[in-house]
């Protein structure tokens, strides 16, 4: 997944992408590592892309002296304070103890799941090239479906259909489509409106398909119009996806992760088309912050199963997906943890040269067990912080992500199972993370919502590591 940014948010591991993207090299590069099984030329692919960019040493310094000299012109102590003091984390310190945190509850799992690894090795030591191959083995082997099976599920419209009959179960708004459409930008795309309590309050355009050439890759939410009621004008939105076009029979099928862009790409747009706040420079999610715009989208991801969806797969398949999301969760969490890591103490040290930079991420990467090989030059193609807006922010993908869960666990502590409890908790995220936008800062809505701070325990449960 590229950089997320405000109101737009990108996928491409289902996608049709133009392979001139950046995006596509890193997705190959995945797919190559899990699928190779020529040993050697694994790690050939895994050394190359380790040492790549060398010439950007001189610049990673260079940049990370300007910010700590940004940081002392604006009177803050180092670069990670100036950064997080516009986003919804308090502190560097409250970002390092959710490190921490996570970093004590996924230690014991990851080394269960490590050892799964080097168990199921066939030629002894498991090399940093060996783990994506031997992990995707060990994955195909415990949950045998498949995924054109799943995909017999997922017609594009009947997941279309499910999508809405949850969104009025939980926020009672009505989505409808609007035959009387106005002019497109091509035939295939669709409009819609959003209904509360009779009256429509806000419209959005649906790009569905993959036009090759002509559209580019990925999916995203962005908005044409915010509410704005000094103008008299309503919430427009749109929400694009790359999905393969109808096949002959006139269907789309969609595999999961296409179910789970849909969903997560409507949150986005139902937090531009349901907000309360009058004033377009704070509605929606305008002014909500770096490390929370991405809240109501990964909220909406938990319910593409939910059997109020009106979705049918059957049970047994059911739970083999829910358990394959968790596979090597903890794992996968402590690489996450090691990049926040990283990031946070280049920002807060800042160290003298390239060499120290690399040190703080070498031990960063070893801390959390994430594989390294000599000649690594990490920091070289960390887009995200060098190239991507996300200097000292990286963190903001596991911060979202811990507080969308804890959204989530007050649907599970109340009792999934009982309609009016949930629905009665819909209504209020409706009115809180759905209608607050950035008219107060993304703390004090989800304290709104939730009665106190985000906690990690939700993130670990439905990982499966609690």
């Amino acid at each position: 997944m590229a950089p997320m940014t405000h109101r737009k948010c990108w996928y491409f591991a289902n996608s049709v992408i133009d392979a001139t993207t950046p995006e596509i090299a890193d997705a190959a590069y995945i797919e190559a590592m899990k699928h190779e099984r020529d040993r050697a030329t694994r790690e050939r692919l895994y050394r190359k892309r380790a040492a790549r960019a060398p010439e950007n040493e001189p610049r990673v310094a260079a940049m990370l002296a300007l910010r700590r000299e940004q940081a002392e012109i604006l009177g803050f102590p180092n670069y990670a304070s100036l950064s997080v003091a516009t986003k919804c984390a308090p502190s560097p310190s409250a970002v390092m103890k959710m490190v921490d945190d996570l970093d004590a509850a996924t230690a014991a799992p990851a080394k269960r799941e490590d050892a799964e690894i080097a168990a199921s090795c066939e030629w002894g030591e498991v090399a940093p090239w060996d783990v994506a191959f031997l992990a995707e083995r060990l994955r195909e082997s415990r949950y045998s479906y498949s995924e054109e099976e799943l995909k017999g599920h997922f017609e594009f419209d009947d997941v279309l259909r499910g999508l809405f009959r949850i969104a009025k179960f939980l926020f009672g708004v009505d989505v409808r489509e609007v035959a009387d459409r106005p002019p497109t930008w091509h035939e295939d795309v669709r409009f819609f409106a959003v209904g509360e309590g009779g009256e429509d309050v806000a419209h959005f355009y649906l790009d569905p398909y993959a036009r090759p050439g002509s559209k580019q890759g990925g999916a995203w939410m962005n908005e044409f119009r915010n509410l704005s009621r000094h103008r008299g004008e309503k919430p427009l939105a749109v929400v694009v996806l790359n999905l393969k076009p109808k096949d002959g029979d006139g269907r789309t099928l969609m595999t999961m992760r296409d179910v789970e862009t849909l969903f997560h790409e409507f949150g986005h747009a139902l937090q531009c088309m349901l907000t309360r706040v009058g004033e377009e420079d704070a509605a929606g999610m305008n002014l909500v912050e770096w490390d929370a715009v991405e809240v109501a989208s990964q909220f909406m991801e938990n319910w593409c199963l939910d059997d109020r969806t009106g979705i049918e797969i059957p049970a047994e398949l059911k739970e083999k997906v829910k358990a394959a999301k968790n596979f090597r969760a903890a794992s996968t969490c402590r690489r996450q943890l090691a990049l926040t890591s990283a990031d946070m103490l280049v920002h807060i040290d800042a160290p003298a040269d390239y060499a120290a930079a690399d040190a703080a991420v070498r031990a960063a990467f070893s801390h959390f067990g994430v594989p390294q090989t000599e000649g690594e030059r990490f920091l070289c193609s960390f887009v995200h912080v060098f190239a991507g807006g996300y200097a000292a922010g990286y963190y903001g993908y596991k911060w979202a992500e811990v507080m969308s869960a804890d959204c989530y666990g007050a649907f599970e502590e109340a009792g999934l199972g009982d309609d009016a409890a949930t629905a009665r908790l819909g209504r209020a995220y409706r009115e809180t993370l759905l209608a607050l936008g950035g008219s107060e800062d993304a703390l004090s809505v989800f304290r709104r919502f939730r009665g106190r701070d985000p906690e990690i325990g939700a993130l670990l449960r439905q990982q499966g590591l609690a």
